[in-house]
């Protein structure tokens, strides 16, 4: 157990809010005009963590406060007669060990999975595959017969339900293996881009148990996992500063291999990080 200060928390808490302010601040100013983002809106929308709570900063567990904190009114927080204040593991737990054993065994399996890196970002192509109305308002780079065309020409394989779940009802069928809900925890793998996004998610629903600066580190590798899901889509983001990943050629399978390759490198510590919060924090509440 480590107990801070005041003088020692204090610094480390205004130091989160201001890293997560430079995420969300361009996304406020924009929801101020009621401007919307193609790109970056996702991590807001899709993802349910609203920018405050990005900006409460929560020392983890086996981390305590002395002196005049806020988290001493947060939900699965106490203060103990020594007047520090930290997370109610066994509270938290009662409520939410379910979903926490659950989170940890897909982060596992993920981990466990062989890796795969040979799916070149075909997931958004199949979701707008023959249809007249793609997911985003943004001009196909190849045009509808081009974007057809190469998933056409390619074999989908990809491993995530959650982005098989969007695919059009004419590009299901071509996905190399049929995927459920159920099967998650076999198929899902830690090349995947949009597993590494959901670290993310993990990390948010695992909530008061995961540190401030792992919570933000998490977001921020999201942030690239998503840029390179966009410039690696049939969608035109040049417009929006972005640059093209163009999976259709030799030069940009290559490309999307090798930045797939470094987001799977950059997340494995974060997912082993989460993992041990949830094993370390079951021994000490249960």
């Amino acid at each position: 157990m480590r107990i801070l200060s005041e003088q020692q928390w204090r610094p480390l808490a205004a130091a989160h809010a201001e890293r997560a302010r430079s995420f969300t601040a361009d996304h406020l100013d924009r929801r101020s005009r009621g401007e919307k983002h193609p790109v970056w809106d996702f991590l807001f929308d899709y993802y349910p963590v609203k920018p405050a709570q990005l900006a409460r900063w929560h020392p983890g567990a086996g981390t305590r406060l002395h002196g005049d904190c806020p988290h001493s009114d947060w939900r699965y927080y106490d203060t103990d007669s020594a007047g520090t204040t930290g997370v109610n593991l066994r509270e938290l737990w009662g409520k939410r060990g379910e979903s926490f054993r659950y989170i940890r065994d897909l982060l596992t399996s993920t981990a466990d999975n062989t890796a795969r890196f040979d799916c070149l970002g075909l997931h958004e192509w199949a979701m707008v595959y023959r249809t007249d109305d793609p997911r985003h308002d943004l001009p196909l780079r190849l045009g509808r017969t081009g974007t057809d065309a190469v998933v056409e020409q390619h074999q989908i394989r990809c491993t995530h339900y959650d982005a098989f779940r969007f695919f059009t009802p004419s590009a299901r069928p071509l996905n190399i293996t049929p995927l459920t809900r159920e099967q998650q925890p076999s198929r899902e793998q830690r090349g995947c881009v949009h597993a590494t996004m959901d670290l993310y998610k993990w990390a948010s629903k695992l909530g008061p148990l995961v540190p401030g600066g792992l919570f933000l580190d998490c977001f921020d590798l999201a942030s690239a996992a998503r840029v390179l899901d966009m410039e690696a889509s049939p969608y035109d983001v040049r417009h929006l500063g972005f640059g093209v990943v163009p999976i259709e050629t030799a030069e940009g399978k290559r490309t999307y291999v090798t930045r797939q390759r470094e987001l799977a490198r950059r997340a494995a510590p974060l997912r082993r990080a989460l993992t041990a919060l949830v094993d370390e924090t079951s021994r000490v509440a249960l």
